[in-house]
């Protein structure tokens, strides 16, 4: 029976960016990375938008505002020491209505906090000539990298370090003398992975699915363009963002998924888990929590692309219906949710159990953070005890 030092369930960024921490503080351990798919990259991180956030929006006592700022740069530096492609284009901030432009100033207090840079502008458009005339919040250091390529980096750095990948090897029963320690980075699946040591019990996994246009305009949009948060809602909502290969995507959506890997139509669907699932967005959609009837009503409406487009257009006026393009990209946001408080929660959440540490939530900014990350969660039992 082979036996290793650590194994780690789930080959995305998180799993990934962990064994490479691993690495770095012992050389000589064995460790073996279990991956249900064929390769990597076939959920969360493979279908990343390959923002590299720059922490403005995340409280500064939350996990999220604590690792982001560190952990943008510390991807953007592999990136340059790896010659990946990354574009440091830079995002503005846009209010959607006059309404929202207060909010730039909380957004700047919290850049500032979480040690990210960003200043307020008169208007957009001195950065970005497409976005809503007016003051937006500019930040010079957000950047774009190619999700894909970083994980096959980090891979073949783990490899040449002698961790072991198995793949095709979806966990259904643990045995514990294999290993001597045991991380859950499952993503869509970790909740179940945790269960059987007793740890997470009060979360599951509530799927929302996000799904793209593409622009196709006479224009062209050089820089990110985010909105001001809707704080009615718990997601950020239609945002324009740039790939590496210079394709402007709009998007996502963020509807209630029917399946954990539910990408389209019925695919991914199982009938427990639909059931389930469907239970949990009917109560949620009765008691409004976190504004969650609001954000259904909204998400709703954009699934025509007329109003998709009247979305889009309150930050790039310009935008006409006929600018948007059909795009096969979507992605599946593992959103925990807290089945006492029943809602959603909205900050990394970390849990230890016998021999094993379980990455519960590790949603956007996860990509981002993920060296950051790695560093907080194996130093984890440090940091709950200071």
């Amino acid at each position: 029976m082979k036996t290793y030092d650590t194994i780690i369930i789930g080959g995305g960024i998180v799993g990934l960016a962990i064994a490479r921490e691993l690495l770095s503080r012992d050389p000589k351990q064995r460790i073996a990375i279990f991956e249900k798919e064929p390769e990597l990259g076939k959920h969360a991180s493979g279908r990343n938008s390959g923002v590299l956030h720059s922490g403005i929006y995340y409280p500064p006592a939350s996990l999220k505002g604590r690792l982001c700022t560190e952990g943008s740069r510390l991807m953007r530096e592999y990136c340059d020491e790896r010659k990946l492609p990354i574009a440091r284009i830079g995002k503005v901030v846009v209010p959607a209505n006059d309404a929202d432009d207060t909010q730039l100033d909380v957004l700047l207090e919290r850049a500032r906090s979480n040690g990210a840079r960003a200043e307020i502008v008169g208007d957009a458009r001195e950065f970005e000539p497409e976005a809503r005339a007016g003051r937006a919040l500019f930040v010079p250091e957000t950047s774009v990298i190619d999700p894909k390529r970083i994980l096959a980096s980090v891979a073949d750095e783990l490899r040449a370090g002698g961790v072991e990948f198995v793949f095709n090897r979806e966990v259904t029963e643990i045995d514990r003398g294999t290993y001597g320690f045991l991380v859950n980075a499952a993503g869509l699946h970790a909740d179940r992975i945790a269960r059987p040591f007793g740890v997470g019990e009060r979360y599951t996994i509530l799927p929302f699915r996000g799904r793209y246009y593409k622009l196709a305009a006479p224009f062209v949009i050089r820089r990110l363009i985010y909105p001001v948060p809707d704080l009615r809602v718990p997601f950020l909502g239609v945002h324009f963002t740039n790939a590496v290969d210079g394709t402007t995507y709009i998007g996502p959506t963020a509807m209630p998924a029917l399946g954990r890997e539910n990408y389209s139509g019925l695919h991914g669907i199982r009938i427990g888990d639909a059931a389930s699932i469907a239970t949990t967005i009917a109560r949620q959609y009765a008691s409004n929590k976190q504004g969650f009837r609001t954000l259904l009503h909204q998400e709703a409406g954009r699934l025509l692309k007329r109003n998709f487009a009247a979305a889009a257009r309150a930050l790039v006026p310009r935008i006409e219906t006929q600018h948007l393009k059909p795009s096969t990209k979507a992605g599946i946001r593992a959103q925990l949710f807290d089945r006492e408080k029943n809602e959603l929660v909205m900050d990394f959440v970390v849990e230890r159990g016998e021999r094993s540490l379980h990455i519960l939530n590790a949603v956007s900014p996860g990509f981002t953070t993920a060296f950051s990350f790695a560093r907080f969660a194996l130093d984890f039992d440090k940091v709950q005890a200071a």
